[in-house]
C-alpha cells in the first residue's frame, strides 16, 4: 500500500494506532503520535486488527472529527466487526446468507440446531478472524459439546448451516469504491473446511458471475465499507455471503489475480478526497 501511494507521489507514514493518543475537544480535536500532533493529514487508510477494534475505531473516529478523509469510516468498521449485527443488516437488505441461528442459553441448543437444519453445522465466535474460533461440528453431540464449551467461556456464538456443496472452497471478492476489482477462489487443504490462506489454503483466479459481483458490491454497500473483502460461497441456491472483512489482506489476492489492488485503493482515495464536500478544519 505504501509503495503504491509513493509511486503516485504521495507522502506516506505508517502509524501504529495503538501508540496514538487523542485530545478530545470540540474546538481542536487532535491525534498525537510519539509526542507530535498529526495535523497535516489528508487521508488515512485504517488497518485495524480484530482484537483492537474498539481502540482502533476510536482513533479513526478522531481523524474523522478532524476532517480527515478515511478509506473506511469508523462506524462501518465497527458494523462489519460485529458478525451478528453484520448478518442481520445483510439479511434485512435481502442478501443471501447461510441459514444462521443465534441463542444465549444452552437450554435452547436443540431448537437452535433445528433452526439451521441440523448437523453438520458451523459454530463461530461472533468475534474472530482468519478462521480462528470457527468449528465444524459433524454430529449433534459434537455441536452440543462445542456450543456448551464456548458458552461456559461467556463467548457469543453463531451457528450456521454447512454448505456441503462448496467442498471447502469460497470466493474472496475485493471491493473498492463499490466495485469488485479482483477476485480469487480459495480452497482449504485436504481435511480442512476453512479456506483461509493463513490456514494453509490455496488460491486461484476465478471469473465471477454477474450475480456474484452484484452480491459482493451490495454487501459492501450495506456495511458502508469503501474498501473490503467479501467472502462468498457458491451454494445450490446461489451465492451466499459468509463475511465482510474491513481490513482484507492484499498480498494473496494481488499475487493470484495479477491485479494491483493497492493502486486501485489509492486511486479511490484520491478521487474521494477530491470530490467530497470540504469540511472546515478547526483553526490553530
Amino acid at each position: 500500500m505504501r509503495e503504491a501511494a509513493e509511486a503516485r507521489d504521495h507522502e506516506v507514514a505508517v502509524i501504529d494506532y495503538l501508540r496514538c493518543y487523542m485530545n478530545i475537544t470540540a474546538h481542536r480535536p487532535t491525534v498525537i503520535f510519539q509526542g507530535e500532533e498529526l495535523t497535516d493529514v489528508d487521508a488515512v487508510i485504517p488497518r485495524i486488527g480484530a482484537s483492537q477494534t474498539f481502540y482502533g475505531t476510536a482513533v479513526v473516529r478522531q481523524f474523522e472529527m478532524m476532517g480527515v478523509f478515511t478509506a473506511n469510516e469508523s462506524q462501518a468498521i465497527s458494523r462489519a466487526r460485529d458478525k451478528l449485527r453484520a448478518l442481520q443488516l445483510l439479511a434485512r437488505n435481502g442478501i443471501g446468507l447461510p441459514v444462521t441461528g443465534f441463542a444465549h442459553s444452552t437450554k435452547d441448543i436443540d431448537g437452535l440446531l433445528d433452526t439451521v437444519g441440523g448437523p453438520p453445522v458451523v459454530v463461530k465466535l461472533t468475534e474472530g478472524t482468519q478462521g480462528i474460533g470457527v468449528v465444524l461440528a459433524e454430529t449433534k453431540k459434537a455441536a452440543e459439546s462445542v456450543i456448551v464449551a464456548f458458552r461456559q467461556l461467556k463467548a457469543n456464538i453463531l451457528v450456521q448451516e454447512y454448505i456441503k456443496e462448496a467442498r471447502g472452497a469460497d470466493i474472496r471478492a475485493f471491493v473498492v469504491g463499490g466495485r469488485v476489482v479482483a477476485a480469487v477462489k480459495r480452497q482449504g487443504q485436504a481435511g480442512e473446511f476453512r479456506s483461509n490462506l493463513h490456514r494453509g489454503g490455496t488460491a486461484e483466479k476465478v471469473k465471477l458471475t454477474p450475480e456474484e459481483r452484484s452480491i459482493a458490491a451490495r454487501a459492501a454497500k450495506t456495511m458502508g465499507l469503501n474498501v473490503c473483502g467479501v467472502d462468498v460461497v457458491r451454494s445450490h441456491h446461489g451465492p451466499v455471503v459468509l463475511e465482510v472483512n474491513s481490513s482484507p489482506g492484499l498480498e494473496g489476492i494481488e499475487k493470484t489475480s495479477g491485479i494491483d489492488v493497492a493502486t486501485r485503493i489509492i486511486q479511490f482515495i484520491e478521487k474521494g478526497h477530491h470530490e467530497r464536500p470540504r469540511r472546515r478544519r478547526p483553526e490553530g
